[in-house]
């Protein structure tokens, strides 16, 4: 678990790395806190007055936590292909949410995923798809539907987690500007 002041380090170094990207400049994140410099995994959210604006991330911990950050917010507004990058004038507008990933496990009986706690991967051959924790809250999602739907994220059809998809699950400590 992180403390409030390690949290902090991480959106600022989330917030100056938007700032950075949207003007076409590099960033490195400042390494004070040894905890911050352990390897981790992440993904960073970024909404314009709650509507979704970007958000990519990586689920294994290579690099340390603080670079993970910085590289996932300038990644999530510049490189999101669902969106145009963000624009400086945009930048303002932006709230940043981080999902800190501990490692995925394998899923051997879908009723052990809790809906709120768990994000999911499902795989079936080449294609992939994860959603996050927080993702069937948002959208009042049962098991059912966040297996499915986590499914249709991978280019899969729903239903396929029952046949042939592996399936992984794995926790977040979720937090953003708004909390």
């Amino acid at each position: 678990m992180l403390d409030e002041q390690q949290r902090r380090a991480l959106l600022r170094a989330a917030r100056q790395a938007v700032e950075a990207a949207a003007a076409g400049e590099p960033y490195s994140p400042t390494r004070d806190d040894p905890a911050l410099q352990e390897p981790g995994a992440a993904f960073v959210t970024l909404r314009n007055q709650g509507e979704l604006r970007g958000c990519i991330g990586v689920t294994e911990a290579k690099t340390a936590l603080i670079d993970t950050v910085a590289r996932m917010a300038r990644a999530a507004a510049r490189e999101d292909p669902r969106f145009l990058p963000v624009q400086p004038d945009e930048v303002s507008d932006l709230t940043i949410e981080i999902s800190v990933l501990g490692p995925p496990e394998a899923v051997t009986d879908a009723k052990e995923i809790e809906v709120g706690t768990h994000g999911l991967v499902i795989e079936r051959g080449a294609q992939r798809g994860l959603l996050l924790p927080q993702v069937p809250v948002e959208w009042g999602w049962d098991r059912e539907q966040f297996l499915d739907q986590t499914c249709v994220k991978a280019g899969l059809p729903p239903g396929c987690w029952r046949r042939d998809a592996r399936i992984y699950a794995f926790t977040a400590e979720v937090f953003g500007e708004e909390d």
